[in-house]
């Protein structure tokens, strides 16, 4: 045997078309269960230490007022940390600030429960908050990046599975506490293994900085990556969008926070109440599959949102009118409405043509309308106070459905922002 053919023998094989298109598709895959596993972890940490607000009061010495601040400080620190995904995602790449996201939402869970005080415990739900502000920006990145062409279908799953997420905390935290002794922080510090699963499907991809989808022909990029940022402030679709976004979160965390107590003043028991917020939220799991999938072969979605629109005002009417009489309906409908938020999501992924395009739309959308949505929980609150009732706070949740509507509308026309904004 010649030196060349002994060469050529020991020499290892290289990667074949077959070889590469395998790790093409293993990558797909662990993208998939990574958008699963972290949309499973963008709520938790909010509505499980709703479940056990009051034992937590009780036990770090809370005050009225600074438990009423916590209310605040999710879509607080959604706009503030949310703004710097973009900038994050260029230097890193979005599956790596995707990661570091999961990553600090593991470490506030576990920690937040011990530190023995309410400052520690707000900084550490913040640095939670953190994680979870830019991973709620980067998820609409890593779809329009990976699945251009399935843009609805997987907005449709990363949205079911964030409805799912956020049910399941709501739901289990007081029986899993419980069963694991009774103490509140147990109950709390068990979301950070949930989120610690959701580290792992993206290690192996935090080198990939490409723009492209994982294709059987390869990476496809698009040249307006290389261009500079827009303004996306010019465009008229992108505050449209952001405004339906924070008008749409403010309805949320208003259901969230405030509509057990309404069912419970109306005389509907307490046990029953939280089992009718639980029904509202988990409507969000399969529709939010289905509405994103018809919205993105819409060339307009302001149908879709009319009629979310139209579900939520019948449900305050019905509030307003019998809320113990039909308040399994009332709290159908509103549920239906909230799915306003899967859609506002897949209208992100639609209104901009590249992947830098939907980040600085996401993080601008989502920024802008999560400082919108801070004042409503709290002007509800004041308006029940004062008015000994909930006929005005009703009728200020019904009131801001209707610019809802008429920004959702606007924002679903067929136009991109890169058509608006110059760069």
């Amino acid at each position: 045997m010649s030196s060349t053919e002994r060469g050529t023998a020991g020499a290892a094989p290289e990667a074949g078309p077959g070889a590469t298109h395998r790790t093409r598709v293993w990558a797909t895959r662990l993208v998939v269960v990574g958008i699963v596993l972290s949309a499973l972890n963008l709520r938790p940490a909010i509505t499980s230490l709703g479940a056990l607000l009051e034992e937590v009061r009780d036990g770090l010495g809370m005050s009225g007022s600074v438990a009423g601040l916590l209310t605040s400080v999710p879509p607080l620190c959604f706009a503030v940390f949310g703004v710097t995904a973009p900038r994050l995602a260029r230097r890193f790449g979005p599956a790596a600030v995707v990661c570091a996201g999961m990553a600090a939402i593991t470490t506030g869970l576990l920690i937040r429960p011990y530190v023995g005080n309410t400052a520690g415990f707000l900084a550490a739900s913040a640095l939670a908050l953190m994680g979870i502000a830019v991973s709620n920006v980067l998820m609409p990145v890593i779809v329009k990046r990976w699945f251009p062409d399935r843009v609805g279908p997987m907005t449709g799953l990363y949205s079911m599975a964030l409805a799912l997420g956020t049910s399941l905390a709501a739901a289990v935290t007081v029986p899993l506490t419980d069963a694991l002794g009774g103490g509140w922080q147990s109950g709390l510090a068990v979301w950070a293994a949930l989120a610690a699963a959701a580290v792992l499907p993206w290690l192996p991809l935090v080198r990939d900085r490409g723009t492209g989808a994982a294709r059987p022909e390869g990476p496809v990029r698009d040249p307006a990556d290389q261009h500079a940022p827009l303004r996306i402030t010019r465009s008229r679709t992108a505050w449209a969008l952001a405004v339906f976004f924070g008008l749409q979160a403010t309805a949320a965390y208003i259901t969230m926070g405030w509509m057990p107590q309404i069912f419970r003043d109306a005389g509907v028991p307490a046990g029953t109440a939280g089992v009718l917020l639980a029904v509202t939220m988990v409507m969000g799991v399969p529709l939010a599959f289905v509405i994103p999938r018809v919205a993105a072969r819409l060339p307009h979605q302001g149908p879709i949102v009319l009629v979310l629109g139209a579900c939520g005002l019948a449900g305050y009417a019905g509030l307003y009118l019998a809320p113990a009489g039909g308040s399994w309906i009332w709290a159908l409908l509103l549920g239906v409405s909230n799915c306003a938020f899967p859609l506002a999501l897949t209208m992100v992924g639609m209104r901009a043509r590249s992947g830098p395009g939907v980040a600085q739309l996401s993080a601008f959308a989502q920024s802008t309308g999560y400082l919108i949505s801070i004042p409503g929980p709290l002007l509800v609150g004041v308006l029940y106070q004062r008015s000994g009732g909930w006929g005005l706070p009703i009728a200020l949740m019904a009131g801001l459905m209707v610019p809802q509507m008429a920004v959702g509308f606007l924002a679903g026309r067929d136009r991109t922002v890169e058509e608006e904004a110059t760069r």
